[in-house]
């Protein structure tokens, strides 16, 4: 006792400024040890739980296993697929459990398919974990939509349809391309029907995912693009160019060289090129008419058109073009006289040094 009262009266002896610093310093420490000790208890807690997952996890994949192996060709669902369906429907209410029911049938989907793929879809029915997919799509937050959106693709859900397309013009560009790409897994060339009413951007590497997504698929009947073409949302335009180069559509050659005075330039310069791809002579005679009102990228688009559908008479414009100020222009000209007019494209090429351009030298050096 006598002890305790001497440190006590030791410490009153200090300064205030001491005193304060050695009770922040008391308060510091006691926060660090039990912070220590909470940081062990949530580690202890999370190698638990870690644990148990493991465990729930190894249970849930040799039961689904085993689920897919217990079928007959008697009856939809055997005794032991059936059994397996209630045990695993009173564990689907449990958010974490069904999370790793959720990622095991994901997997399986990725390894198996026919018969044992719509084996996962029945089980995916019957637990009713669609239940809880599509209880998503009603929530606020935009990232549970999304995260509902991608559920009902990945299983191949395809009579949630009306209720997914309803975000096609969610303001959140990841709900639109969730939707985008649900409806075009689900659907392939009828799912881009949402493109007659689309408002938003279609971003070009979206782009590129809904064309990569429709190529997965063989034998389609691709469906009439001249509406898309004709739309005014531009990047809906883009994307059906595309499509009438990738598919070959020579039937809306009439509507893409309409396009050719559509007010925007990369589309007038993606149109001549898909042209050029489909053999479009019919644009050739007017972009020639009109070609110094082109623009520089639509100029040089336009001769690899007719480096591709060149006839002799052609020959004047080409050379009429020789000295264009574009080196590349010239190089394509050069090119194009090569090909329909042997004689005078070594005559130029025979030109003294001082009188030719860049792209004669070029050539010369190369003959």
């Amino acid at each position: 006792m006598m002890y305790y009262q001497y440190i006590i009266d030791y410490y009153n002896e200090f300064p205030f400024l001491v005193r304060l610093i050695w009770i922040i310093s008391g308060i510091l420490f006691s926060i660090i040890v039990l912070l220590t000790i909470y940081l062990k208890l949530v580690r202890s807690f999370l190698r638990r739980k870690d644990k148990e997952i493991a465990k729930f996890k190894d249970d849930y994949e040799a039961s689904l296993i085993e689920y897919l192996y217990s079928g007959n060709e008697q009856e939809e669902l055997s005794e032991v697929q059936k059994s397996i369906i209630l045990k695993l429907k009173e564990e689907v209410p449990f958010k974490s459990k069904r999370k790793i029911i959720i990622s095991i049938l994901y997997n399986l989907m990725n390894e198996v398919s026919g018969e044992m793929s719509d084996s996962i879809k029945i089980l995916y029915y019957e637990t009713g974990l669609i239940d809880y997919a599509i209880s998503r799509l009603s929530n606020k937050n935009w990232y549970i939509i999304a995260k509902g959106i991608g559920e009902l693709t990945r299983f191949k859900i395809d009579e949630t349809h009306d209720k997914v397309a309803k975000f096609i013009n969610h303001p959140r560009s990841e709900v639109r391309k969730g939707t985008q790409l649900y409806l075009v897994n689900m659907f392939r060339f009828e799912g881009l029907k949402f493109l007659n009413t689309l408002s938003a951007p279609l971003s070009e590497w979206h782009q590129v995912q809904l064309l990569e997504t429709l190529q997965k698929f063989d034998d389609q009947q691709i469906c009439d693009i001249k509406p898309w073409l004709k739309s005014t949302n531009d990047t809906v335009v883009s994307f059906a160019i595309k499509l009438a180069q990738i598919y070959n559509q020579f039937e809306v050659k009439d509507v893409l060289i309409e396009l050719l005075s559509h007010k925007a330039k990369e589309i007038r310069v993606s149109v001549i090129e898909v042209l050029t791809h489909l053999y479009g002579v019919e644009a050739k005679d007017m972009l020639k008419a009109n070609f110094n009102e082109l623009s520089l990228d639509e100029q040089i688009s336009f001769f690899a058109l007719l480096e591709k559908l060149v006839i002799p008479t052609d020959e004047p414009f080409v050379e009429k073009h020789l000295f264009h100020k574009n080196f590349e222009i010239q190089l394509l000209a050069l090119n194009i006289l090569k090909s329909i007019n042997i004689d005078k494209y070594m005559g130029l090429t025979n030109l003294p040094k001082d009188e030719k351009s860049p792209a004669m030298l070029k050539l010369v050096n190369t003959i």
